[in-house]
């Protein structure tokens, strides 16, 4: 790692790293890993939790249907203590978002010129191998999460949902304009905050291992395991505050005052 960022220069070496594999141009403009990876985690998640289900067994259960079960159970413990309405939706829909936005998260773990450098004798130039740095990504899924805000608002309040926005917080007809403007921050503001903190957070944590890598090797170890493990803990939370959000936000979508 140490000869790559002589040769390349630290800020190269950082904007090599930071640089997506990119197909396309303007607006339409690919980011081929991000995709890559995200539909590999998605089917690693889908196939994993299939062959649990398979080989689940009333008897004593192994270590993988225990795992399973324990993390179906806690996120079933967090739905029932934050959505209010009746959706058989909401729990596959947290389990799947916790599930995925770890693994995109977890990718963070990987020696930084790991995959970089296998992809790098594939040929391929550039190679950003966590998801969850790449903005594209993490709105992607706030913007779902938000879409489906809409639907239940819509569907659940009906003209409620219309005489909501334009009569709250403030009840009164002169007042509709700064109800409309109010509502349009807030909701605007749920995907934006949901996609910029998972964002931001792994961005950051990306680049403090790509900034120890640029260090002596004999330093690197004395950071690098330190940081991996309080870093476990960042992944994992930023997984469970974006499971929590969807929901708290699609219960408030399912209350019809």
């Amino acid at each position: 790692m140490a000869a790559e960022a002589h040769a390349e220069g630290a800020t190269g070496y950082i904007v090599h790293h930071l640089t997506p594999l990119r197909a396309g141009e303007g607006f339409w403009t690919l980011h081929l890993d991000t995709l890559f990876f995200s539909a590999f985690l998605g089917a690693l998640f889908i196939l994993f939790f299939k062959k649990a289900a398979d080989d689940a067994t009333s008897g004593v259960p192994g270590p993988v249907q225990n795992f399973v079960e324990m993390l179906v159970e806690f996120v079933d413990t967090q739905v029932k203590d934050s959505f209010h309405g009746q959706n058989k939706l909401i729990a596959p829909l947290a389990l799947t978002i916790f599930c995925w936005v770890f693994l995109f998260n977890f990718m963070d773990l990987f020696p930084v010129d790991l995959l970089p450098s296998i992809g790098s004798v594939m040929g391929l130039p550039y190679l950003r191998v966590v998801p969850s740095t790449d903005l594209n990504a993490t709105f992607a899924m706030s913007i779902s999460v938000f879409c489906l805000i809409i639907f239940y608002s819509i569907k659940i309040k009906g003209f409620g949902f219309a005489k909501e926005l334009l009569l709250h917080p403030f009840h009164h007809w002169l007042l509709i304009p700064f109800n409309i403007l109010l509502n349009f921050v807030e909701y605007l503001a749920k995907p934006i905050s949901l996609a910029l903190r998972l964002f931001g957070n792994l961005y950051a944590g990306e680049l403090i291992f790509i900034l120890i890598a640029l260090l002596p090797a004999y330093i690197q170890p004395v950071l690098s395991l330190p940081w991996a493990i309080f870093h476990i803990l960042i992944i994992t939370l930023q997984a469970f505050i974006f499971m929590v959000l969807t929901i708290v936000y699609l219960s408030m979508a399912h209350e019809d005052h």
